[in-house]
């Protein structure tokens, strides 16, 4: 059995430094990896994000992560790359990364996302330039996901994880005002989800809406969003190579 553990919009700051490190300092004993799923800071400073760091730096299992929309918000999102990185963390963006740990080869495939609004009622690529600009940069965001997944599938890899902020379905926005869906996510990373196979998605954002979900090629989608879930992460078990079947777990709550 592979364990996930997950959270999302932890949005830390100076006055919450040392308050989610007590229950990350648990997890080799519930998890096989950590998954951050973007908006880690308030307003993406290096000051924020050297919080964060310090919140993972040296943690004993591998940290993978994506930034949020509030990690781009002081218009420094490679800087705080930058300090998540050189504290351990792997931060995707259009990318894949293989991490080991007891024994089982955990892919994961990560992107920001963005918004556009899901089949039926999404934003199409047509008219001003500056909506045609909106729907091309949530398209290339998708693009980027599938083919890190793609990627991950020629790879030798026990699982594949499609690590997100914005949500690719709108099932795990259930307890949002549906006025603001198209902001929450788009149908496109969904799209790209299922065209290149995973075995499990996880995103943040949506801190009004649902834990669980499904693309509609089946996959599994978890909106582990800190105020969703509650708690400092939440463990996601699947099948490794003894054939375990798939389950969500507890996980310590938030500090």
């Amino acid at each position: 059995m592979i364990r996930i553990a997950a959270v999302g919009d932890i949005h830390m700051g100076p006055d919450t430094e040392g308050t989610l490190r007590p229950a990350f300092d648990t997890l080799p004993e519930c998890a096989d990896v950590l998954l951050l799923a973007g908006d880690l800071t308030r307003h993406g400073t290096p000051e924020e994000a050297g919080v964060v760091a310090r919140e993972i730096k040296d943690l004993a299992v591998p940290v993978v992560a994506v930034l949020g929309n509030h990690d781009h918000h002081d218009d420094h999102p490679d800087l705080v790359m930058e300090i998540l990185r050189d504290a351990g963390a792997h931060i995707l963006e259009g990318e894949a990364t293989v991490v080991t740990h007891g024994g089982h080869r955990i892919g994961v495939a990560g992107t920001k996302g963005f918004g556009g609004g899901f089949v039926g009622r999404c934003a199409g690529e047509f008219g001003e330039p500056v909506m045609k600009e909106f729907v091309r940069y949530s398209r290339h965001r998708a693009d980027g996901l599938r083919a890190a997944l793609e990627e991950l599938g020629r790879r030798e890899c026990d699982v594949r994880i499609a690590l997100t902020h914005f949500s690719p379905v709108p099932d795990t926005l259930a307890g949002e005002p549906p006025e603001i869906y198209p902001f929450l996510g788009s149908y496109l990373l969904a799209e790209a989800i299922d065209t290149a196979g995973a075995d499990l998605a996880v995103h943040g954002h949506a801190h009004s809406g649902t834990e669980h979900g499904r693309t509609s090629g089946g996959v599994r989608v978890r909106n582990v969003a800190q105020p969703v879930i509650g708690r400092a992460f939440h463990v996601y078990s699947l099948p490794g190579c003894d054939g375990s079947p798939p389950g969500d777990g507890p996980a310590p709550s938030a500090a």
